[in-house]
């Protein structure tokens, strides 16, 4: 008997401590939802044509490539022509400058490390300059911004492949300068569409965006919220997962609240000051401003990040948490929606002067 008693006052005050500690860990998910504009337009415009100018020289490189339906303006329609916006590229030329030759040289060493021998690889490097721009103006010639695309500025360089010779690594640009020049004007092309596709649909788009995100678990095993923590959160990745940038949030709120029910439940059950239910209080405040934030609640995120900022467990997330609330809730004054989760039909949309027989361009 005289053992047992010792041996619970040994392992007693170890449960507690046990319950008294919570290690977390980070959960991580992915949730989609769309893209807000950044700039201001008229609302009815969602059409838009594309529009290209090529210099002489660049003329018969481009036709192959043909710029004008790569460019992309997520959640608009394109039209042939006659859109409510008009985006005009203009193409400069692809021009060479300065060659050099290049030496790589390759050592080979015996097992004690001594310099048995060596190589040398030639390869050219010739410095070239590409240019191109982007003008939008509305369908009533209104200008709305410029787009510089490609920049002489910036200096750009190609290297051949490696030769054992010199003279053939001297001789590759002038021998391929058409095969070159063709791959050059095709990538730095390509390159600039890209860039002017992603610039215009966060300045105008509505895309559709997966975002990786985190919130925290619990990861002590003997603690009493373990199971049902996991539980909350497993519920949680679930809705979240199935709600696209096209399901409106008003579904996705209702099967969450006891998700939202248990953590606020979780700051009135560990109400103390000690580090252990400050942690965990922690917790609860990180994973709804998260969670309010995917689902288009920006002042409900500020209240929880002003819960972590008055928690004062790690307070730098909270103020982050405020910040991105002000900016959601400002995209929505800015932009007169209130919401990031809608449908689009792009079909719908209909040109200024659309007339029966337009088509949209694939």
């Amino acid at each position: 008997m005289k053992k047992l008693y010792t041996y619970l006052l040994l392992v007693f005050p170890l449960a507690i401590a046990a319950q008294k500690s919570v290690d977390l860990d980070k959960f991580r998910f992915s949730v989609q939802y769309r893209s807000l504009p950044t700039m201001k337009l008229d609302s009815t415009y969602r059409t838009y044509n594309v529009e290209v100018e090529t210099t002489r020289m660049m003329n018969p490189f481009m036709q192959e490539l043909t710029p004008e339906k790569s460019v992309k303006l997520g959640g608009w329609r394109k039209l042939q022509s006659d859109g409510h916006l008009e985006i005009r590229i203009k193409f400069g030329d692809l021009l060479p400058g300065d060659v050099a030759v290049k030496e790589r040289v390759v050592t080979t060493k015996d097992k004690n490390g001594v310099i048995t021998g060596t190589k040398t690889f030639y390869s050219q490097e010739v410095t070239y300059t590409f240019e191109a721009e982007a003008t939008i103006t509305d369908y009533r010639g209104v200008h709305i911004m410029d787009q510089q695309m490609a920049s002489r500025d910036n200096k750009r360089i190609y290297r051949s492949p490696e030769f054992a010779l010199r003279p053939l690594a001297e001789s590759y640009f002038i021998v391929n300068s058409m095969a070159v020049t063709k791959e050059l004007i095709r990538e730095n092309v390509n390159t600039a569409i890209q860039n002017l596709s992603q610039q215009i649909t966060n300045n105008f788009g509505f895309e559709e965006v997966t975002a990786n995100d985190y919130i925290w678990i619990i990861d002590t095993r003997k603690h009493p919220e373990n199971s049902a923590w996991k539980k909350a959160v497993q519920q949680m990745n679930e809705v979240l997962f199935n709600l696209t940038a096209s399901t409106p949030v008003v579904g996705a709120k209702e099967q969450l609240k006891p998700v939202i029910d248990y953590f606020e439940k979780i700051r009135k059950n560990y109400a103390s000051n000690n580090r252990h239910d400050r942690k965990i209080r922690y917790a609860s405040y990180f994973n709804l401003a998260v969670l309010y934030y995917y689902l288009d609640d920006p002042a409900s995120m500020s209240k929880e990040a002003n819960g972590l900022v008055l928690n004062d467990f790690d307070t730098k997330d909270g103020k982050g948490f405020e910040n991105t609330a002000t900016w959601l809730r400002n995209q929505f004054q800015q932009t007169n929606f209130n919401t990031r989760h809608f449908p689009i039909d792009i079909n719908s949309f209909k040109g200024p002067n659309e007339k029966a027989g337009d088509v949209t361009v694939k």
